[in-house]
């Protein structure tokens, strides 16, 4: 599922997942722009900060993902591990405690928020011709494996 550069309609939708298909594992995949040959694996989000607009001109309300929500919230996949059992030949991996306060950072609060924690957030390079998109499926697929691990199931 596609989410829109939007952060009240990317809430939305997030609310959806976790209500209508209630999944053990949600997994998000965001683009970072600036990385060139890089996946991202984030622990965790962050509920305040959000000042930059989305691509309708908003930003959410007092900045933060929900108004009663704990600062920050960890996922229950521990992504260093991830990082630490797994290569994919060709690009490198990384983990992170911060995916930035924008779309990304807000999604994966709010899957966190409504998953008890049971979501993951990975950022990957824009399509290149060393990154394609086969390439890029294949190294989705082995983190996401490994992530599946962690779930029990």
């Amino acid at each position: 599922m596609q989410l829109p550069v939007v952060y009240q309609k990317a809430k939305e939708q997030v609310f959806k997942i976790w209500t209508k298909l209630q999944p053990l594992l949600t997994v998000h995949v965001g683009l970072a722009s600036s990385a060139k040959a890089i996946i991202i694996l984030e622990q965790c989000g962050k509920n305040k900060g959000y000042q930059e607009t989305d691509a309708c001109g908003f930003h959410p309300e007092g900045g933060c993902c929900m108004l009663d929500g704990p600062e920050k919230i960890e996922s229950t996949i521990n992504m260093k591990t991830v990082w630490k059992n797994i290569s994919v030949e060709g690009i490198d991996i990384i983990f992170s405690r911060d995916a930035g306060r924008y779309i990304c950072d807000y999604t994966y609060y709010i899957s966190l928020y409504y998953g008890n924690g049971r979501a993951a957030f990975i950022h990957v390079p824009p399509l290149s011709k060393s990154v394609t998109a086969d390439f890029l499926g294949k190294a989705l697929w082995t983190i996401i494996l490994e992530m599946l691990k962690q779930c029990g199931e």
